[in-house]
């Protein structure tokens, strides 16, 4: 790796390369994980560009707000793997990479000469991970997958049923990003694996599967016995009474747990017929009578403020929290001491928010190494560094720019992943 492109000495990945073909949300949060944690990331991207970068508000077409944060600290490169040429090129980058990362359905990368088998032929050591929507040896194997669609055939989009009767999605790409950060752990321990003598290996990480086993962590109670000792589901979690109460201002997350804490509560409210009654003064017995005490807290939750619920629950360490929008984030007191949100300076998108790392390192002080890349924007720089002459990259570059003239711009995707 040439100097101008070392992370400083701290990183915990420096000298990691990682050759990302993914798109979208799952595989480039895995990629976004282990780039701020110094891997040299390059994206590789079709003419067309990674379809995130489409999404809208922008400054300037393929640069959306999303994109910037999530392909900070990487490079793009543009190559079309459907001409010969580009994936010689690909193959190049290959012998000198760590890592492989693709979530192209199995079949579809076979065609385009990208198997495990194929790429340990380049490179005997590199780590390939295959991220996929289902397990490739199942019959959903070439499916399409998209967080909906996962959250749909997981199970927890049924969580919401078994409250009120109605499923529905959480309003995040829950399945997605939890599937990049197992991607982002595969992948480490897989080079710990190898710099232990293990070699290179194949990795697999389906996004079905991955958030069945999710989901599953405190759901599966009884059903864990065989036979069953009771249904899947953790019953105080699908209790419709189980949410952000009404304040007299606004709303707030009230959560009495210990046994000192419903003491401390029953006697702040003056709800003293509880303290001593047997069906709530012990964990396992307030569990069976739940309702009962998320129907007391709804009552008389309004009776203060959120302000003053906060106030009482800090003193005896009651875990409580007001309810926040997304706007009102940055200027929460804790997140403005942890230092979350900045201020960055993009050369062509201009002054951006960026959202730090969350994990710290006393040896990796946080930094934003390379702003997130313009489409192709490091493509002769790292065509270059993998021993590409002047011709072969100049050609390369002169198929992209074609491509590019005859294309129409892509329309704002509607799903993700």
């Amino acid at each position: 790796m040439s100097e101008k492109n070392r992370t400083h000495a701290g990183a915990p990945l420096t000298g990691v390369r990682l050759l990302d073909l993914t798109t979208v949300i799952m595989g480039p949060f895995a990629s976004h994980i282990l780039a701020d944690l110094g891997a040299d990331v390059i994206k590789i991207e079709s003419p067309e560009g990674d379809l995130l970068r489409q999404y809208r508000p922008s400054r300037s077409p393929g640069m959306s707000g999303v994109f910037l944060n999530l392909h900070r600290n990487k490079r793009s490169v543009v190559l079309d793997l459907k001409k010969k040429s580009h994936c010689v090129a690909l193959d190049r980058l290959i012998a000198g990479a760590d890592v492989f990362l693709h979530n192209i359905r199995p079949q579809a990368i076979a065609r385009l000469g990208y198997t495990y088998e194929r790429v340990r032929a380049l490179n005997p050591d590199i780590i390939y991970c295959g991220a996929y929507g289902f397990a490739a040896a199942g019959p959903y194997g070439e499916k399409a997958a998209y967080d909906d669609l996962i959250q749909a055939g997981s199970g927890i989009a049924g969580l919401f049923a078994a409250i009120d009767g109605v499923p529905r999605y959480a309003p995040t790409v829950i399945c997605d990003k939890l599937t990049g950060q197992a991607i982002a752990y595969a992948i480490l321990a897989a080079l710990f694996a190898r710099a232990r003598g293990g070699g290179g290996q194949a990795i697999e990480v389906p996004m079905f599967e991955t958030t069945i086993e999710f989901n599953l962590v405190e759901h599966i109670t009884g059903a864990a016995f065989v036979p069953p000792l009771g249904r899947a589901g953790f019953g105080r979690l699908l209790n419709m009474r189980r949410k952000p109460y009404r304040t007299a201002d606004g709303y707030a997350c009230i959560l009495p747990y210990s046994d000192r804490n419903w003491q401390d509560f029953y006697e702040f409210t003056g709800r003293v017929e509880f303290k001593s009654d047997p069906r709530f003064t012990r964990l396992a017995e307030r569990v069976q009578n739940i309702d009962i005490l998320y129907a007391m807290i709804e009552e008389e939750a309004p009776k203060h403020s959120t302000a003053e619920w906060v106030a009482f629950c800090d003193r005896v360490s009651i875990p409580c929290m007001p309810v926040l929008s997304l706007d009102e984030l940055e200027d929460d007191p804790q997140v403005i001491a942890s230092g979350l949100f900045a201020e960055a300076e993009h050369p062509s998108e201009g002054r951006y928010r960026s959202v730090r790392r969350p994990v710290t390192f006393s040896a990796d002080p946080f930094a934003i190494r390379r702003h997130a890349p313009r489409l192709g924007e490091h493509t002769e720089e790292v065509l270059a560094e993998a021993g590409l002459d002047r011709a072969e990259i100049t050609a390369i570059l002169g198929d992209v720019a074609a491509k590019a003239r005859v294309d129409a711009p892509n329309p704002e995707p509607a799903g993700e992943r």
